[in-house]
This record gives structure tokens, sequence and C-alpha cells, in this order.
């Protein structure tokens, strides 16, 4: 029998629950497994939300054990390909491109990872240095993957078309049976980490701008961890004084995670700031849910406006209020988006299509 190809997955896992933490769990327990021998590289240094972007001397003791752990054990089990996720800011990069430097002495192919859609933003802001470092580093390089066809751009300039991979997020949940509550109120879910770049104010604004009516008819469950003592104390403020309906949850974890995802009837996202794909649209696809987001990243690839949701203006409370206020009082369009949410997500957005496309591309890496 031959040997399964040995691949290195770089990354974090959770906690703390952030998309790219979530991607390596859900990478590590993939079908990817039954065609490569996966060994994850830990690179986690934080434990908690509020220490990223921190520095301490602990955290760079721990890097450096990290990238003594990687030539050992890049040199016993000499893989055929690394899979390294990119930072999107000077100091998280030069951390990842040691990474990178130090993949190259154990292994030809190193392929990046992009999970978010900040790179131009980074590059444009940074000056010639950053710009040429980064350039020779990915020169390094066999190749990126992005997270939608919207995101290829970034990287036009400093990699050819070809190699420039598309693989969106996936993911297969076991989903169990709702429980609504008995007062046949609206159930309205927010689901991601609590600041500003993910819209959570402007939530709490659009609740607040609710005729009364309506808002007597919802209850909106709002789960995440807070970045930003400012924020929590704004938008707790809001709900304090004016009533609002709003229940607010820490972080959860699968199942309880998937049971507000069943209970849900709508499910609101609205990031200002860039986002790749967000792993939480793919579960409210999953979960057969309309859809109230923004257009950052490759949200647009699974929300279509006015099919299975709606996108609207960035940082817009007005329009994100006007937008609850039409699927909390139509329950017919909430049922018609609920099941396009869910038929989008079996054409594209499950595991065994994600597997397919990540294992396409790490065949194709490997064999060039």
């Amino acid at each position: 029998m031959t040997a399964k190809p040995v691949v290195f997955i770089f990354g974090k896992l959770p906690p703390p629950y952030m998309g790219p933490a979530i991607a390596t769990e859900i990478l590590l327990q993939s079908p990817l497994k039954n065609d490569f021998e996966l060994i994850h590289i830990d690179t986690k240094t934080n434990t908690d939300l509020r220490q990223i972007g921190s520095w301490s001397f602990k955290k760079l003791i721990k890097n450096f054990k990290i990238y003594l752990y990687i030539l050992r054990k890049g040199f016993a089990l000499k893989p055929r390909l690394v899979l390294i996720p990119i930072s999107q800011s000077t100091v998280g990069f030069f951390k990842d491109s040691l990474f990178i430097l130090i993949s190259r002495i154990i292994c030809r192919k190193v392929l990046l990872h992009l999970r978010g859609s900040e790179f131009k933003i980074w590059m444009d802001r940074s000056n010639f240095i950053t710009r040429l470092y980064v350039k020779s580093i990915f020169r390094l390089c066999a190749g990126v993957i992005v997270l939608g066809n919207n995101l290829r751009y970034l990287f036009k300039g400093y990699f050819p078309e070809k190699e420039i991979y598309v693989a969106a997020n996936g993911g297969d949940y076991a989903l169990p049976a709702p429980q609504k509550s008995e007062n046949g109120k609206v159930n309205i879910l927010y689901l991601g980490n609590l600041q500003s770049s993910k819209g959570i104010e402007d939530l709490i604004e659009a609740i607040k701008l609710l005729p009364q009516d309506v808002s007597q008819q919802i209850n909106v469950d709002i789960i995440g961890g807070w970045r930003n003592e400012m924020t929590q104390k704004k938008c707790l403020d809001t709900c304090n004084t004016y009533q609002l309906p709003v229940t607010f949850h820490p972080p959860e974890k699968s199942p309880q995670k998937l049971q507000y995802m069943a209970n849900a009837d709508i499910f609101v996202f609205p990031p200002r700031e860039p986002e790749g794909h967000p792993w939480v649209i793919v579960e409210a696809m999953a979960a057969g849910l309309p859809i109230i987001s923004t257009d950052r990243g490759a949200i647009i690839e699974s929300v279509e406006d006015g099919i299975n949701g709606y996108i609207v203006p960035l940082a817009d409370p007005k329009s994100l209020s006007e937008k609850l206020i039409e699927l909390s009082t139509s329950p017919d369009k909430r049922k018609r988006m609920g099941l396009a949410s869910r038929k989008k997500y079996e054409s594209g957005f499950t595991l065994a299509t994600m597997t397919i496309n990540l294992k396409n591309i790490f065949n194709q890496v490997i064999l060039e």
C-alpha cells in the first residue's frame, strides 16, 4: 500500500473561538485525513480574545519552541506539503514568515491560506520595505488559497493566476430539533465576536429603531465574546435604557451553538470591515435560515440579496432595521428564503465539497 502524503497543517485551535481556529479544527477532522497524513502544527499563543495583538516575553518563548518543534517534526516526517494560514498585519506576517522560512527547510512545497480579506488594505498601507519583504517571502511559496472567487484579486501581482486557488468554507452540521418559544415570537440570532468590526453596534441600533409592535414580537439572542470594553458598555447601556428584547450569551460550542441555530427564524451578521467567508454564514445556510448581512469578503457568494436573505449597506442600522421588520412580519418570506439558504448550502458549502476542492488543490501543488 502506498503511504499517504504527509501534510503539515499550521494553525490555532479554539478556544478562543475565531474563524481561523474553527477552520483549522474542521480541516483536521475532515475526510482529507483519508487521503493525506495530516499533522497539526499548533501556533496558538493566545488563550483569550483580549490577548490578541499584545506582546509578551512568554509568547516569544512559546514561538521559539514552535519553531524548534517544526524542525524536529519536519526532519522526522518529511512532509510533501505545508499549509500555512497567513496574517494580514506586519507583526503577524513577520511571525508567519518565519514559519514559511523554516518550512522551506523541511519541505519543497509551501501553500498559503488566507482566511480573511484584509490583505490588500494592509499592503496599501504598508511601506516599501514591508511590501518588498512580503513579495520575497511569497516567491518561496507554491501558491495561495482564498475563500471565494471574489477574493482572487487580492493576490494579483503577487502570484500567477494559476497559483491563486479557491476553496470556500464548508462543513457538516447535525442540527438538533428546534425548540421554539411557546409565546410564538420570532427568534433573531447573531453569532460572532462582539466587536464593532462585526457590526454588533449596528444590530443593537437597528433593534432600537424597530417599532414597538414589532419589537414586542421578537426575541434576539446574541452569542459571542466581547473584544472591547467600550463597545460592551455602549451596547449593554443601550439595551438596558431602551429595554430591548436582547439576551447576551457567552461563546458556545457545538451542539449548544447549533441548538441556537435550529431555534432561530432569522440570522443576522452585518460586518463593517473585511471578512473572508464567515463560518457562521455557512452554519446559518445549513440551518435553513434567511440571512441579513453585508457585502464583505465572499459573503455575497453565499447570501444572494432577495433570494436567501438581504445584503444591507455597511454600518447602516436603518436599512438593517427595515429588513428585520420585513422578515419578522412575513413568515412566508422567511420560509422561502430559508429553503433557498439550505439549497445553496447543499449545492456548494458542505464538508464534502470543501474536501474535494482542497484535495484537488493539495494534489495539484504536490505534483507540480
